[in-house]
């Protein structure tokens, strides 16, 4: 299978998939699916980038809106994960995952999905300590704190991850795993960003509940972004004879190194259609109740607690997930606007934010798992009615079924024009990490490929916020 995998994506997806197509075209192959790691800006409308943690100027629409309407249709599945530039009040209508558009899928806050016997994990977000023991308790419209405490990762998320036995073949997310730097050049990466000295020495770059699921999961890739530079390293395991792999890319600008095409193992024959995860699904199910959405810490359990704190499922767990999803996997393609597109000439100024919807893909999801919607627990805890707006649905004209903010402060916002992009190189990364067979076949190497390295010098003067989980 061919994967392309991004980093940033921030709202570029036009760009994103022109310079695919440029590979393919070039190269006579074609990818079979597009990941993305976080920062995808999924805004659909002035009122989205409202939600947005991110200064105003750099409030552009982009371009998923056209995905959105169908105008345009994604020409290759799409999976991501969210960052800390989101349209979250959008997002938070997909806790579990959903389709955000038609071939464009979101993991959720944390999630896992097949694709032609690829499994696929990710978690949503950035880490900020004093957040991670809290609850899900934002909703729209946000003050200035839960405008960026939305997308900051909860223990809950991390604890269920944990739960997972099966192997992983590919994890997204959006933050670094701390000390991740010391499994590839180090040296390399501080002549490039020369301000990340300082965390690297006292080893807090990056984010911990990430570190502790690379080394429990021990995922065979592990792909990243955030930081913008594109950086490769090596992950060996106790007991586990096969390493991670690791790769983050920069963001879509021109002269970035923010594309990747590399080949991962498949089942052979097998289509290219997303499935739920049993395994997944069912620790979801034996875990909702310890769903919170207070402000306040939400412990999880443990050894030496009076209950349950291991959720790896049984066997008999697991048939009974199964028997509510009728044995039937495959993840329905049952994408619904909730919300208005944007359209040329709306105004983008002084736009209030939204009240939460509920999404019909949640619904049904939660209705035939057994489980709870954040959205809709946060809101009766606010003692607020909400409900699903289907006279939306009936009457819409849709074409188809921060201070935290990293962007540098001598670039101009985005704006919707072409552009040309570098010509990404068709290898896995500088080192020969990423070195991996067609086939499930680990031990068959394919010969090496040298790529030729370019990167500019980049000035950066916001560089505090690159401290612990930025």
């Amino acid at each position: 299978m061919k994967i392309a995998v991004e980093g940033c994506a921030h709202g570029e997806l036009e760009n994103i998939y022109a310079a695919i197509k440029d590979i393919e075209d070039r190269e006579k192959v074609k990818v079979d699916l597009l990941i993305c790691c976080g920062d995808f800006q999924s805004s659909r409308n002035a009122e989205d980038l409202a939600c947005m943690a991110v200064p105003p100027k750099y409030r552009s629409i982009c371009s998923f809106y056209k995905y959105y309407s169908g105008e345009k249709t994604a020409p290759i599945l799409t999976i991501f994960i969210g960052g800390n530039h989101e349209a979250s009040n959008y997002l938070q209508e997909l806790p579990y995952g959903g389709w955000v558009a038609k071939n464009i899928y979101y993991l959720g806050y944390a999630g896992v999905v097949n694709i032609a016997g690829v499994r696929i994990g990710g978690l949503s977000g950035i880490y900020k300590s004093h957040d991670y023991m809290k609850g899900h308790f934002e909703r729209a419209p946000y003050d200035e704190n839960a405008k960026r405490s939305v997308y900051h990762i909860r223990n809950l998320e991390v604890f269920r991850l944990k739960q997972l036995s099966r192997e992983i073949d590919v994890f997204l997310s959006h933050d670094w795993p701390t000390g991740i730097y010391h499994h590839g050049n180090v040296n390399q990466l501080l002549k490039r960003k020369p301000f990340f000295k300082g965390e690297v020495d006292s080893n807090q770059l990056g984010s911990k509940p990430c570190e502790e699921l690379l080394h429990h999961l021990q995922p065979k890739f592990w792909f990243a972004a955030h930081l913008h530079c594109k950086f490769a390293a090596l992950v060996a395991h106790k007991d586990n004879p096969t390493p991670t792999r690791f790769l983050a890319l920069d963001k879509c600008l021109v002269r970035r190194q923010f594309l990747q095409i590399l080949d991962i193992p498949h089942i052979e024959g097998k289509p290219f259609d997303l499935e739920y995860d049993l395994e997944w699904l069912t620790v979801l199910f034996l875990t909702n109740h310890l769903l919170s959405v207070k402000s306040v810490s939400n412990y999880m359990p443990g050894m030496g607690s009076q209950e349950r704190y291991n959720f790896t499922p049984t066997e008999q767990e697991k048939d009974l997930v199964l028997n509510k999803l009728q044995k039937n996997l495959k993840i329905p393609k049952n994408f619904r606007p909730t919300a208005p597109s944007y359209q040329p000439g709306d105004n983008m100024k002084h736009c209030k934010q939204p009240e939460p919807k509920l999404n019909p893909q949640t619904v049904e999801f939660c209705d035939i798992l057994g489980i709870d919607d954040p959205i809709c627990l946060v809101s009766e805890s606010n003692s607020l009615n909400i409900s699903l707006d289907a006279s939306f649905y009936e009457n819409s004209t849709f074409i188809s079924s921060d201070s935290e903010s990293e962007e540098d402060e001598d670039e101009e916002p985005k704006k919707l024009t072409p552009m040309k992009l570098p010509e990404p190189v068709n290898a896995i990364c500088e080192e020969e990490a990423l070195r991996v067979s067609p086939k499930r076949a680990p031990s068959e190497e394919v010969p090496e490929v040298k790529v030729q390295s370019d990167t500019p010098k980049f000035k950066r003067r916001n560089v505090g916020i690159y401290g612990v989980g930025s």
